[in-house]
């Protein structure tokens, strides 16, 4: 009894809680050594070369590959060399063909030990083709795009939303929390894209609502301060609002996210769209403006320079020339109304019509088919005989195409005047002539 009494002592013991501390603390450091292997960064862009930063100084062993060579420590000639170098490949590319082109170049050197993970935003099925390239070698794949600009790479506070294997994911962790505050774990390969291109579709639409709403403020004379503090109290305020909104004021267009980034991430959320058979109508108009100014050259500029649609480099409108869109056009004047049908007569009988001249040949005559006039030359071109089958044209006294006998010399002018007709007409009268 004495014996079982120190052994629970012992095992309940503080002295034998810091010991089981202490065994945590050693199995934590010994993931931590397994962890800090060497580990490759293909890609130096705005967030690859902060990406190798960070890691860096969590103290990993850090080697680089880009396409276009860089002075940066521990730069490497290949994608298959970095391969033989590092368990953990982190690949920052900017499309599709370039991911595919990567892993392909990898693949050959690859092995059971490599976790290949891929932050690239493409389409879902060219992330499933880079798996399959990957794990036919044995080796495994982590799908993990992320969310977050330059300033968030540079304080490590990007966020990936993971996918693939729990236990590849699980390994690659540490690596991921390197340079980011969260790691959200999505699902299986190609969802995690998915995720990344629907965020993608609130952000851009959230830049474009704001560059309209500053084109509206601005142009009806409203202090931008005064728009600031507003919208920082209103619900729709977001962290993407905070950091674009103050520099979009000052025209500051410095690349953070690029354009032609976005570009291609809401050409994909269409394509995406379209294979569901869904009418992304947002992600279709954010894409047009997108699209409007990378014509301009503005692909390289941050996303944001939208806003140039709105605030050209001409001046824009006073609020008074604005102003004038909303006045009051001037007041009609009612038109003057008739009481009776005879005063609609007389109205046409006052009607100052000249009678035609007396001879016919006097007036001008229409084209015929002896001559076509040019209007644009003022020359007259005979045409060539032709000879046809038409009847021929049917003479003057013949019946007119309504069917009325046309009227013969000795009849009324009454019964020639269109006007006087009209007036009978009228008045109720028979529309006879006093003939008839």
């Amino acid at each position: 009894v004495r014996a079982n009494f120190w052994i629970a002592r012992r095992r309940f013991s503080p002295e034998a809680e810091t010991g089981g501390q202490r065994c945590d603390k050693a199995a934590e450091s010994s993931m931590a050594r397994r962890t800090k292997k060497n580990v490759g960064v293909i890609g130096l862009g705005i967030i690859g070369s902060r990406v190798a930063d960070n890691l860096r100084r969590r103290g990993f062993p850090v080697f680089v590959w880009n396409r276009n060579p860089r002075p940066f420590p521990n730069f490497v000639g290949a994608p298959a060399e970095l391969a033989e170098m590092c368990d953990y490949i982190q690949i920052f590319v900017s499309d599709d063909d370039a991911l595919l082109d990567v892993v392909r170049q990898l693949a050959p050197a690859l092995a059971a030990r490599h976790i290949v993970i891929a932050h690239p935003t493409v389409a879902p099925h060219s992330m499933r083709v880079a798996a399959d390239l990957v794990e036919r070698r044995g080796a495994r794949f982590v799908e993990a795009p992320f969310t977050g600009s330059k300033m968030g790479a540079e304080k490590g506070e990007l966020v990936f939303y993971v996918a693939g294997d729990e236990v590849a994911l699980r390994e690659a962790r540490p690596i991921l929390e390197a340079s980011s505050t969260e790691v959200i774990e999505i699902g299986e390969i190609g969802q995690a894209t998915v995720v990344k291109l629907a965020t993608n579709i609130v952000t851009s639409a959230s830049v474009q609502a704001l560059a309209e709403a500053l084109a509206l403020i601005n142009h009806a004379g409203v202090s931008s301060d005064k728009f600031v503090a507003a919208l920082q109290n209103n619900a729709s305020y977001s962290k993407t609002l905070s950091m674009k909104l103050p520099k979009m004021i000052d025209g500051n267009f410095e690349p953070h996210f690029a354009l032609k980034h976005m570009l291609k991430d809401m050409l994909i959320a269409g394509r995406l769209g379209l294979s569901y058979h869904l009418e992304l109508a947002v992600a279709t108009a954010a894409r047009d403006r997108l699209l409007e100014q990378e014509q301009r050259g503005y692909a390289e500029e941050d996303f944001s320079v939208i806003a140039r649609k709105y605030f050209p480099e001409t001046p824009l409108p006073t609020v008074e020339q604005d102003l004038e869109l909303f006045e009051k056009p001037p007041p009609i004047e009612p038109a003057a109304t008739i009481s009776s049908m005879g005063e609609v007569a007389a109205a046409v009988h006052d009607v100052d019509i000249a009678p035609p001249p007396a001879d016919p040949e006097s007036q001008p005559q229409p084209a015929t088919d002896q001559s076509v006039s040019m209007e644009s030359t003022g020359e007259l071109i005979a045409p060539a005989a032709i000879e046809t089958n038409q009847p021929e044209t049917p003479p003057h006294d013949a019946v007119s195409p309504e069917g009325t006998p046309e009227p013969q010399p000795g009849e009324s002018a009454a019964a020639k005047s269109p006007m006087d007709l009209l007036a009978k007409l009228l008045r109720g009268e028979s529309a006879r002539t006093d003939e008839s």
